[in-house]
């Protein structure tokens, strides 16, 4: 049994999350940008399906990117140096959140509801959640959102319309986090896309204490990427 949070109730420890489904902590709450950073800073992040009450997780592994090891394929090299593509940052948040919950199959559901939706671009109001976007011929055609917190940032979703677009987007964003000194990346679950990226689990235990000095970093000045990420 999981525990069911009234409001402003503060989480249980991660030690009472279940091992299955693995890390399920508690159920309820509020999906507000307080309890959104309450969340993350403790390793903590919302996902339910539509229909279903708002859930709260912790897995242990945790799936985790440390910026200087992204992978780069060699045709993802090639498509960086050869450029036919332009990179932006929070230009189109909300739309690149809306295109991320797009169902990918024809019984897909979405787990990026209009409250997700709400709460996300609130933060994003605040300058803590963010959306890297590749356009191609002025379209937008892929990329991601997350949100970060001192030098750490945490992946939520990414879609792509063309080929490699999601990949440039996070290309783009693991550079400019390696840059800025930024520790890991939380990819939250493992799959078999995200480990062939460079991803790798550790236990929940190392990824907290990391955590927990990286959200108390100093953030950087500005959210705006260098241009010679890939130069």
């Amino acid at each position: 049994m999981i525990p069911w949070l009234e409001r402003f109730q503060p989480f249980p420890p991660l030690a009472c999350a279940l091992a299955e489904p693995n890390g399920l902590l508690a159920a309820g709450g509020e999906l507000s940008a307080e309890r959104l950073i309450d969340a993350y800073r403790q390793g903590i992040f919302p996902w339910y399906s539509e229909g279903q009450p708002l859930l709260w997780w912790s897995p242990d592994p945790r799936m985790v990117l440390t910026p200087g090891e992204f992978k780069i394929s060699r045709s993802l090299g090639k498509r960086l140096k050869k450029g036919d593509f332009e990179v932006r940052v929070d230009s189109t948040f909300e739309t690149v959140m809306r295109a991320c919950a797009a169902p990918r199959g024809a019984r897909a559901g979405t787990w990026i509801t209009d409250g997700m939706v709400a709460a996300y671009t609130a933060l994003h109001r605040r300058g803590l959640a963010h959306s890297v976007e590749t356009w191609i011929d002025g379209e937008l055609a892929g990329g991601l959102y997350g949100v970060a917190l001192g030098r750490m940032f945490y992946g939520e979703s990414m879609f792509t319309r063309a080929t490699d677009a999601s990949k440039i987007a996070l290309a783009h964003l693991a550079r400019q986090l390696q840059r800025w000194g930024f520790g890991l990346i939380d990819c939250q679950m493992n799959t078999a896309h995200l480990a062939s990226l460079g991803a790798r689990e550790i236990p929940r235990a190392d990824f907290v204490r990391q955590l927990k000095v990286l959200v108390n970093c100093e953030p950087p000045a500005l959210w705006r990427f260098d241009a010679d990420l890939f130069a």
